[in-house]
Order: structure tokens, then sequence, then C-alpha cells
């Protein structure tokens, strides 16, 4: 799932195949973006600001662009060998292709592909909220632009990147039953958000590093997750049918006993 610590770890695996690196070319296939050359610039840099990718770039004149992608949900970058083949996804899902000297990366199903001045990112990024894996995270300013919405819904909230930057629906629902809250309990009746905030945070630095995303403490497939996932199955805790709603690509997961609606 592409959420904030995903994405962290995919800035890391671009930085290390492509940081430094001169680019022998590029293709994009996004119509915005069809007739740029990258070819001659070199990767200065490859950074994460929540779900948010920035490739840092510079010409021989010192022209410095960043190459600015969305994951959302389907989204992936992966790093080749020259002359490996790719495999990741189908051949239809390929956005970016970035070549270096040695190593390709191959950006599938990408969602706001754009290049803009280095000067310009926080056009792009500049409306998001602290970074939970960030060097400008702040868990009080979290807590407050938070508390700013009392009436909207937890799990909302927690998804609104202007509050905190990274959480998507598989934090969200793990956080929320770890906490005992109801997913639509109004922000302001929340008893405790600093706890919640600092738990998020918790979650998503425990799992920074590994593709394994784990809120139970085990890496063992099927027992990653507490609610997560697990619809109808009985809930770790209590044994209560796990329950799932949706709305459109926001899919919510809940005890119904350990995180009970309030009367």
């Amino acid at each position: 799932m592409p959420e904030g610590d995903t994405v962290w770890n995919t800035a890391r695996v671009l930085h290390r195949a492509l940081a430094g690196a001169r680019l022998t070319g590029s293709d994009f296939r996004v119509p915005q973006l069809a007739t740029v050359d990258l070819a001659g610039w070199t990767v200065r840099e490859s950074a994460s600001r929540g779900k948010h990718l920035l490739l840092r770039l510079v010409d021989p004149d010192d022209e410095r662009r960043t190459l600015h992608s969305h994951l959302r949900m389907e989204g992936a970058w992966r790093a080749y060998a020259p002359g490996e083949r790719w495999t990741a996804r189908p051949a239809h899902l390929i956005r970016v292709v970035l070549r270096g000297p040695e190593a390709v990366a191959v950006g599938y199903h990408l969602h706001e592909v754009a290049l803009v001045p280095t000067a310009e990112e926080e056009a792009l990024v500049g409306s998001l909220g602290p970074d939970l894996l960030g060097a400008d995270w702040d868990p009080e300013e979290a807590v407050r632009r938070l508390a700013a919405g009392p009436e909207v819904t937890v799990a909302e909230a927690l998804l609104d990147q202007r509050n905190l930057a990274g959480v998507g629906n598989l934090y969200k629902c793990e956080v929320l039953f770890l906490r005992g809250v109801w997913p639509w309990t109004p922000v302001g009746a929340v008893a405790d958000l600093p706890g919640l905030v600092g738990l998020a945070h918790r979650l998503l630095a425990a799992n920074r590093g590994r593709w394994t995303q784990s809120t139970t403490g085990s890496l063992h497939r099927g027992q990653t997750s507490w609610v997560y996932g697990r619809r109808a199955r009985p809930c770790r805790r209590c044994g209560t049918a796990i329950a799932k709603r949706e709305l459109g690509e926001r899919v919510t997961y809940w005890c119904p006993v350990c995180q009970p609606e309030p009367t």
C-alpha cells in the first residue's frame, strides 16, 4: 500500500540507483511531458514528502528542476540494471523511464507527474501538513491542525494530508483500532489527539526501510494487521467479526466491539 513509509522507501531506492548520475535518456509517456528530454541532466537527489516523490535534477548550466510524481493507490517506481527485463507491471502502465549509465528507473501508473523549477516545489507540496517521516515532523502542529476541524470525522481528518502527511487507509484503520476510536467520531470528541498522532508516527517509523507493513509486530503473511484487510474475520482481541465500509477509494475496517460507536 503506497503510504508514507512506502514512498519514503521508494525515494531511497531511486536515490541509490540514480543520485549523482548523468541521465543518458528519458521517456515520458504522459501528454504534458511527451516532448521532454532529460538526457544530460544530473540527478541530485530523490526525496519524499508525505505521499509525494521529488526527484531533483540539475543541467550543465545549473538549471534546477524537480520531477514530481504521486503514487496514489497503484503507482510504483522500480530500478533495473541496464538491459534487465522490466517485469514489475504491464508495459502499458509505464509513465516515466529515466536511463542512467548504471541503472534505469521505471515509473508505473504514476499520477500528477510534473516537471517544475526546484524553487517552485512548494507550489506542489507546500499545503501538506508535517511529514510523519520527514525532518519537518512536528507532532504539536499536527495536533493543532487536526483540532482545527472538530466536526470532521477522525477517519477523514487522518487522511487529510493538510493535517499530517503520510497516513493512508491502512494506517488510518490500524491507528484507530489500537486507540479504540470509532472511525466516525468527530475530531472534537476524540479524547487524546496527541496519543493518536504519536502512535501514527511510531507505526510509520517502525516500517521505514522495509517493504512489509506491519502494525502487529509480526512479519508473517496474514498476521501483519489488526483490522485492515480482515473483513468478517475475527478480531484479534475480542473475536468479533471485523466490519468494512467503502466510500469510493476510501475503505475503513474496524471492530464494532473494540471501537464502539459513542452513545
